[in-house]
């Protein structure tokens, strides 16, 4: 373990204040404080999406892999969250904050933050930036990494498992908000669901919100109301990919006794839905946390490379979990087209 390292977590009031007084950008970022002998400390600045912290889904994976950063490099840390309906501008005054005050690298999670990303490295090219999630897997700089997921490999396999667990013959599937990026989840989970059984019935997507309201990541409500119309329908399985607002679908789904399926992290575990988790049928993983600890190792080993890096089935970036026992019936069948995905025999579509 590295010594002389210190964490430091500051609170989101002050870094509030901070955000409203940071200069422009054009300052070059220190890249740690001193320990006393010479060396210097890592220190990470991380700009979640909206919901932040605490949303038990997307960006409590990313957390996730700061924690394990936090404690396997003994890294410095500041957490700062996007608010809903944000303006580009206010996105680059967050990550000028972080970079003016040292943090290196920058981390910003949610493809919401390519373009700004983007602009502000250009500004600060002794600091090390990372998107996730970046906007159609494409980034910019010599400074700027991007992680891109293959969504739709793991919805495929979920929905392969909504279509054999289904006993109604139709389910149905919830995205945040209607964006490419979450489009892919259903183009996934749709062509699995009909792979595994040809004459399912797969509602139309419905997606909470339409950009550039992104609260279809965050409002609980939305997806309660959405969760409610689906199973109207007659769906007794629902797949969400809303982030924090998918915490309404799965209570609702599984509060009405039918299958839900989480998204990003594995959602049988969350306290917020624990009254309904043996509902929780699966969920699929998207190991943003281990996209979020390779960079910063990266960048403490000094390997970082420019450009994107793709998580997928084949180097587990992405898959299904099986908490709960409720896929152990079909597991081998799931794994048989898993593997079909790793060797290429099986095509996965990134639309609809």
């Amino acid at each position: 373990m590295r010594r002389g390292l210190k964490i430091s977590l500051v609170t989101a009031t002050g870094a509030a204040v901070l955000l409203s007084a940071s200069a422009c950008g054009g300052k070059k970022a220190d890249t740690g404080e001193g320990d006393g002998d010479g060396k210097k400390s890592l220190k990470i600045g991380l700009a979640f999406d909206i919901g932040g912290r605490g949303d038990q889904s997307f960006n409590d994976s990313a957390a996730a892999g700061l924690d394990r950063a936090k404690k396997d490099l003994n890294v410095q840390t500041e957490e700062i969250s996007a608010k809903p309906d944000e303006p580009d501008a206010d996105k680059e005054s967050r990550l000028r904050l972080l970079a003016n005050k040292g943090y290196n690298p920058v981390i910003g999670v949610g493809f919401a933050y390519t373009t700004s990303i983007i602009k502000v490295a250009k500004e600060f090219p002794n600091t090390k930036f990372l998107v996730v999630d970046a906007d159609q897997c494409k980034v910019e700089g010599a400074n700027v990494s991007g992680a891109c997921f293959a969504e739709e490999q793991g919805s495929y396999l979920v929905g392969a498992a909504a279509a054999l667990k289904s006993k109604t013959g139709t389910i149905g599937f919830i995205g945040g908000v209607n964006v490419p990026l979450i489009v892919k989840f259903y183009a996934g989970y749709q062509a699995g669901a009909k792979a595994a059984k040809p004459g399912i019935k797969i509602l139309p997507p419905k997606y909470l919100t339409q950009p550039p309201n992104f609260n279809g990541f965050k409002d609980t409500g939305l997806g309660n109301e959405a969760a409610k119309g689906q199973l109207d329908q007659n769906a007794d399985v629902i797949y969400h990919a809303a982030g924090g607002a998918g915490i309404g679908v799965i209570k609702t789904v599984g509060g009405a006794g039918k299958w839900a399926i989480g998204v990003d992290s594995d959602q049988y575990n969350q306290p917020a839905v624990a009254g309904v988790k043996q509902q929780i049928l699966t969920s699929m993983i998207k190991h943003v946390d281990l996209a979020v600890y390779d960079f910063v190792e990266s960048v403490a080993k000094n390997t970082f490379q420019a450009g994107t890096k793709q998580y997928d089935l084949k180097n587990d970036g992405v898959g299904y979990a099986a908490t709960g026992g409720n896929v152990d019936d079909i597991k081998a069948k799931l794994d048989e087209l898993k593997a079909g995905i790793v060797s290429g025999s099986i095509t996965v579509p990134t639309k609809a």
